[in-house]
């Protein structure tokens, strides 16, 4: 009789480790084809959102903006009692003082752009209007349902059992425990800006240590397959998705070897941000394979979120958590990289010491590319858009592989890396946009002089 218990028991556990995981792979990792285009449920549920929603999400993003700059400066100021005591409360809004200062900033530009108050460099369409019209939407959609479904990934087994069995992967290759290989893939497969909140989520929690969540936050923060197309189409290149693709993975794989073991990210801490005794170990019992210990792994995991009502709230705090604490810090620091951008000529100088690089590479228009090289650094999308005037098919698809490679963009993943608790600096990241450069440009030309 208790061995029958015993066995419903276990296998109830293992179901609850095998469908929330697979809805979790089926909304996070699965690519489809919609309308044409190649993308994954997750974002497919945002765009519907963000359809629905058009017109309002600029003001939503504004409010909610305008809650993080206020409940800081008063959390700061006075510190009352009845939000001290609340957990969650305390550490949305006790933030460091340059935080606080960039969500006022954000605040600011946020209602400049709704009401064209100010100079219009800092609410045109391609500065703060791009932020809070064009990715903000998209963010709100994102952090909506990433948020709440994160715990589809992170909660019933699924990290545990990719872990054990892709382990010897993962540490050789990139010095990465086996559970990241998820956060990578959805990366990859997914988008970016879902890979960091993933890494950010798993730091939090103790399950990677400093250098862990920094060399995945910056490392495998891939732009979608749809917007992937999207670069192609403005260089006028879509034909060539399928060898674009494969040159951007291949020189992002290689990029991934290579700079967890050179600094910023090799100096970064083995340190964990909470201790956590729940953390799974890689050493596999020698009286089992990787597949046995996986499973069981996870279903212990899934034993622990049986409670419906706590995953609510969970997914409740991680939607707060992306809205009040990172969608700030994007706006502000996106909307001032853009104006740089746009008004100074600092990108173009930056570019200069390319245009030998360039012409020593038999890079056609050298001078033309060297700029678009820089500016990435602000936004994705810039050097894709000065790239299209370029007459030079080859010059066209270097920048696009390059633009896609380089992943550190302030308005989208820098901003939120830098908004999330993952041990990123400004200045780490402008040392790792530049090493990436310099590592994926050579492969991707030698690729491109076998193509053109």
């Amino acid at each position: 009789m208790n061995a029958t218990k015993t066995k419903r028991h276990n296998s109830f556990y293992l179901m609850l480790f095998i469908i929330p995981s697979l809805f979790g792979i089926l909304l996070f990792m699965t690519p489809i084809k919609w309308d044409g285009q190649v993308t994954i449920p997750i974002a497919l549920l945002s765009k519907s959102v963000q359809s629905y929603l058009s017109e309002s999400i600029p003001y939503i993003m504004t409010v909610l903006i305008t809650i993080a700059a206020l409940g800081s400066i008063f959390y700061k100021l006075w510190k009352p009692a009845f939000l001290s005591k609340n957990r969650y409360i305390h550490s949305l809004l006790d933030v460091a003082p340059v935080w606080v200062a960039a969500r006022v900033m954000g605040s600011i530009f946020a209602y400049c752009v709704l009401f064209q108050l100010g100079p219009e460099w800092i609410w045109s369409s391609n500065t703060g209007g791009m932020l809070l019209f064009e990715l903000l939407p998209v963010l709100f959609a994102v952090f909506l349902f990433a948020g709440l479904f994160l715990p589809l990934l992170l909660n019933f087994g699924l990290l545990e059992f990719c872990g054990a069995i892709t382990t010897k992967i993962m540490r050789p290759l990139f010095k990465l425990p086996g559970r990241s290989s998820i956060d990578c893939m959805t990366s990859w497969l997914g988008d970016g800006t879902v890979g960091v909140l993933l890494t950010n989520k798993q730091y939090e929690e103790g399950f990677y240590t400093k250098r862990e969540a920094a060399v995945i936050g910056t490392t495998f923060s891939a732009v979608s397959i749809t917007f992937s197309l999207v670069v192609l189409s403005t260089v006028n290149l879509a034909h060539m998705f399928v060898p674009f693709y494969l040159t951007v993975l291949f020189s992002g794989i290689i990029a991934a070897i290579i700079m967890p073991r050179i600094p910023p990210l090799s100096r970064k801490s083995d340190q964990y941000y909470v201790p956590n005794n729940e953390a799974v170990s890689e050493v596999i019992p020698k009286n089992q394979n990787s597949f046995q210990w996986g499973l069981s792994q996870a279903v212990k995991r899934a034993e622990k979120s049986a409670d419906a009502k706590s995953l609510i709230q969970e997914g409740m705090h991680n939607v707060l958590d992306l809205w009040i604490g990172v969608a700030p810090i994007v706006m502000a620091v996106g909307t001032l990289a853009l104006i740089i951008a746009e008004t100074t000529p600092i990108f173009q100088w930056l570019g200069i010491p390319f245009v030998p690089l360039l012409e020593l590479m038999h890079v056609p228009e050298a001078a033309a590319a060297s700029q678009t090289l820089v500016i990435g650094f602000a936004d994705m999308f810039l050097p894709t858009v000065l790239a299209s005037s370029i007459e030079s098919e080859l010059t066209r698809f270097v920048i696009a592989c390059v633009s896609v490679t380089q992943l550190i963009y302030l308005s989208e993943v820098g901003g939120l890396l830098l908004g999330s608790k993952i041990p990123v600096s400004f200045k780490d990241l402008a040392y790792i946009f530049i090493l990436r450069t310099l590592i994926t440009l050579p492969i991707i030309v030698l690729i491109a002089h076998l193509l053109f």
